[in-house]
C-alpha cells in the first residue's frame, strides 16, 4: 500500500499540469494514469492556446490568464514545448459572417481584449493561398500555440523533479473512503491519499461512479489531418467564423455532410513547417477509429478556403475524443459531498488552451487560497442546479 497527499487520476495534459503545480507548491503528489502517459486526448489534437473561440466575458478571460501563464512556463519549465505566440484569425465568407464577427469583436474588446477585424486586404497580406472571395475577418493578438505532447511531458518532468511519483498501466478499479482518507484499489495495487483529483478525461464519469457521483460528460469525437506543402501557407492559427457557428451549436448555411459531422476549417501550421488541418464534431460513444469520409468532408471545406492547397500531401490523419459538456465549460471544482475530492475535466477541445490555468486552480483550491480566476461557472453542482430549475 502507498500513501501520498494528493492523488491525480489521469496522465493527459490536464493531470500533468495539476501535478506540476500542485508539486510546486510543496504538495506530495502522486499521478497514475491506466495506460501511457499522454496517450488519449491530449496527444490526438492541435495545440492551441486560444481566446479567439471563447464565449467573450468568463471564458475569453479565463482563456487570457491560461495564455500569461503558458508563457511563464516557456521560461520556467526546463524543457522546450515549441511555443509561439503570432495570434490567430477567423476568417468570413458571407456579408452575414461579416456582422456577426463585427459583434463578436465589439463583445470581445469591451471585454478587454486585444481583437480587432481585418478586411480584405489584411486576408490577402495573410495569405497568399486564400480564396480570392474571402471578405475579411478577425483577429486575436495574444494567441498562441505549443506542441501539446511536449507541453505535458515538460510539466511532468518538472513535478517529478519536485517529487511527484508517476505511475502508468495502473487502472483504477474501485475507490472507497475511510477515517477521511481514500482508498484506492488499481490493477498495479492500492493507493492511499488525502485529496484525490479526478482528471481523467472523457472516463472522468467512470471514475465519479466508484463515488457514486454522476458527472455529466460526454466523449465527442474529431478528425485532424497532418499535411505538407512546398511552400509555407501562413505562419498561424486559422479558422472558419463557422468554427464559432459549430462549436456553440448554431446552424450554418453548407452542405449536408459537413453539417452532419460539425466540419469546420482550422489550419495550425506546426515548428516542423508541416501543419494540422480540422475540425469535426460527432458524438459516436468511444469510436476513435478515422472515418474516410469525414476525412474528405475536412479536405473539401480546407479547399474552398484554401483552392491551392487541393494538391496537398496528406501524411497521416488521427480522430480523438473530447470530453464534452452541455454548457462548453470545464468542470474545475471541489465536490462538497466528498470532501477533498475534485474534479478536472471536461474541457472538450480546449483541454491545451486551459490546462495551465486548470492545474493553477486545483493547486488553489487544495490549499485553500484564494482562485485566480472566479471558479463560480466551473463548479460541479452547477448542472444539479440547471436540473432543478428546468
Amino acid at each position: 500500500m502507498r500513501h501520498c497527499d494528493i492523488l491525480v487520476i489521469g496522465g493527459g495534459i490536464i493531470g500533468c499540469s495539476i501535478a506540476y503545480y500542485v508539486s510546486k507548491a510543496g504538495r506530495d503528489v502522486t499521478i497514475i494514469e491506466k495506460g501511457e502517459f499522454v496517450s488519449g486526448t491530449s496527444s490526438r489534437c492541435d495545440g492551441n492556446i486560444l481566446a479567439i473561440d471563447k464565449d467573450p466575458g468568463f471564458d475569453s478571460q479565463m482563456s487570457l490568464v491560461s495564455q500569461r501563464l503558458v508563457d511563464e512556463l516557456s521560461r520556467e519549465l526546463e524543457h522546450s514545448f515549441e511555443y509561439r505566440a503570432p495570434g490567430s484569425i477567423l476568417v468570413c465568407e458571407s456579408d452575414e459572417e461579416m456582422e456577426a464577427a463585427e459583434k463578436w469583436v465589439d463583445r470581445q474588446k469591451a471585454a478587454g481584449l486585444p481583437f480587432r477585424m481585418l478586411d480584405r486586404t489584411d486576408i490577402r497580406q495573410e495569405s497568399p493561398y486564400f480564396a480570392d472571395d474571402l471578405l475579411g475577418g478577425l483577429e486575436c493578438a495574444t494567441d498562441s500555440t505549443v506542441n501539446p505532447y511536449l507541453l505535458a511531458f515538460s510539466l511532468l518532468e518538472d513535478a517529478k523533479k519536485r517529487g511527484t511519483k508517476v505511475f502508468q498501466q495502473t487502472e483504477v478499479k474501485e475507490i472507497k473512503k475511510e477515517n477521511d482518507r481514500f482508498i484506492v484499489h488499481t490493477s498495479t495495487g492500492v493507493f492511499t491519499a488525502d485529496h484525490v483529483v479526478n482528471a481523467a478525461g472523457v472516463w472522468a464519469p467512470r471514475i465519479g461512479e466508484m463515488v457514486n457521483l454522476s458527472i455529466p460528460i460526454q466523449p465527442r469525437k474529431g478528425h485532424i489531418i497532418v499535411a505538407s506543402r512546398q511552400q509555407p501557407v501562413g505562419c498561424r492559427k486559422v479558422m472558419e467564423f463557422g468554427y464559432l457557428i459549430s462549436k456553440f451549436g448554431g446552424v450554418r448555411h453548407v452542405d449536408p455532410l459537413t453539417e452532419k459531422y460539425g466540419v469546420a476549417l482550422v489550419f495550425e501550421p506546426t515548428e516542423s513547417q508541416n501543419f494540422l488541418i480540422g475540425s469535426s464534431r460527432e458524438f459516436v460513444g468511444f469510436n476513435t477509429k478515422v472515418s474516410n469520409e469525414v476525412i474528405r468532408c475536412i479536405a473539401n471545406r480546407t479547399i474552398r478556403f484554401y483552392p491551392k492547397m487541393a494538391d496537398m500531401m496528406v501524411i497521416r490523419s488521427y480522430a480523438g475524443l473530447r470530453p464534452w459538456t452541455e454548457d462548453h465549460l470545464p468542470i474545475v471544482s471541489r465536490v462538497e459531498e466528498i470532501p477533498n475530492f475534485y474534479i478536472a475535466a471536461g474541457h472538450e477541445g480546449d483541454g491545451i488552451s486551459l490546462a495551465a490555468v486548470t492545474g493553477k486552480v486545483i493547486e488553489e483550491l487544495i490549499n485553500d487560497r484564494e482562485t485566480c480566476i472566479p471558479i463560480e461557472p466551473l463548479r460541479y453542482d452547477r448542472f444539479k442546479e440547471r436540473m432543478l430549475t428546468r
